[in-house]
């Protein structure tokens, strides 16, 4: 395992109980993610994406195995420090976007620096947002965007504290062609402005294509494609 990972999961297994029966997610899983990297893992529904990224975000937590992330063994901090050391290190995207319908696009987006007390000016906020190409939406409602422009308020929320790894389920699941691909730009453009890392799960295999390496999860192990 790389000393210099940015991300390192090492004979992580996780498991679930449904009814009597004990189902098995991910099975001594070994994934090595540098910085400056964009990883996609692809897999059938069901197969565990989303427990390996909820369990490389510190959502959750593995029944053995360890995992690192900036140094910090995630599975040795309790609970107030992980979600602190979550906060400040990771940015989320998800495909339902999970925007605060209460909030203007510059609450939301403000609202990550305001919970980890992380300073961010409301200047970079606008700046942010005329990059994104959200910058007139400011005063709008989640309600009042359409799912392109709530995945891009979505991306700056994830963006505005400059985390060291940004953590993406299904982004593009929800979104035309064209908005899909304007997200995996942006995505690119992070790696090259922030130095952050991408680590994103997916069916889509257009969408996979556009990160430096796909892995294949199923029977709960990851391998590389053909």
């Amino acid at each position: 395992m790389s000393s210099d990972a940015l991300l390192s999961l090492h004979k992580v297994s996780r498991s679930f109980q449904s009814g009597m029966e004990t189902i098995r997610v991910l099975d001594e899983v070994d994934l090595v993610l540098q910085p400056r990297q964009r990883l996609a893992i692809m897999g059938a529904s069901g197969s565990g994406k989303s427990t390996l990224l909820h369990l490389s975000a510190g959502m959750d937590r593995p029944d053995s195995g360890s995992i690192v992330l900036a140094g910090q063994t995630l599975e040795r901090l309790a609970e107030p420090d992980l979600t602190r050391f979550r906060a400040r290190q990771i940015g989320l995207v998800f495909q339902d976007f999970n925007l605060i319908d209460s909030l203007t696009v510059f609450d939301n987006i403000a609202l990550v620096p305001w919970l980890t007390k992380t300073k961010s000016s409301t200047k970079a906020i606008l700046d942010l947002g005329e990059e994104l190409g959200i910058g007139a939406l400011m005063g709008r409602f989640p309600a009042q965007l359409s799912g392109g422009e709530k995945q891009r308020v979505a991306i700056a929320r994830a963006l505005i504290h400059r985390p060291a790894l940004i953590l993406a389920d299904e982004p593009t699941g929800s979104l035309d062609p064209d908005s899909a691909d304007t997200v995996l730009d942006l995505f690119d453009q992070s790696v090259r402005s922030l130095d952050c890392a991408v680590l994103m799960v997916t069916h889509n295999q257009h969408a996979a294509s556009r990160m430096d390496k796909t892995l294949y999860l199923s029977h709960g192990r990851l391998a590389a494609g053909a």
